[in-house]
């Protein structure tokens, strides 16, 4: 029960960070995120820690917690990682293509579409992102997919 409301408050405060409503710098501050979501400060800290593992939080001894501010040159190694990646990937789910990865991939387009025609930001945000690591699940690649998915919440 713990582990999923560790994972849950991670996947939150991910959120958050990669739809921009956490900003780089941004203190996150223990007691008001247990308050936040009704869990104790030890569920928090371990959430945080749990971020900080894929670089979206930076954890400072005696200060806190804080989103992470990557630097200039950080963001353009992360962006080119993902487009060797992206396009080697691409690459083989062509060779590899199905009908259905096919019909898969068209109905996460068009559900980009749709939130694109709402102005819906977060959704978008997360669909946009999310398109080839849903590629790589379809190609039953879950190391790709979860090293996309970390890459994709540090841009």
């Amino acid at each position: 029960m713990e582990t999923s409301l560790t994972w849950s408050i991670a996947e939150s405060l991910t959120k958050a960070i990669v739809e921009h409503r956490l900003m780089p710098g941004t203190k996150l501050p223990e007691q008001k995120l247990a308050n936040h979501f009704g869990v104790s400060r030890t569920l928090v800290r371990q959430a945080l820690f749990q971020a900080s593992q894929n670089r979206l939080i930076k954890l400072e001894p005696t200060r806190g917690a804080f989103v992470a501010t990557p630097s200039v040159e950080e963001a353009r190694q992360v962006l080119a990682v993902r487009r060797m990646l992206e396009a080697g990937m691409v690459r083989n789910f062509a060779a590899q293509q199905t009908p259905s990865r096919l019909l898969e991939l068209k109905v996460h387009v068009a559900a980009e579409k749709k939130v694109m025609e709402a102005n819906d930001v977060g959704q978008r945000t997360e669909l946009l992102g999310n398109f080839h690591v849903r590629m790589a699940e379809l190609m039953g690649n879950e190391v790709l997919a979860q090293l996309l998915g970390e890459l994709i919440s540090r841009c």
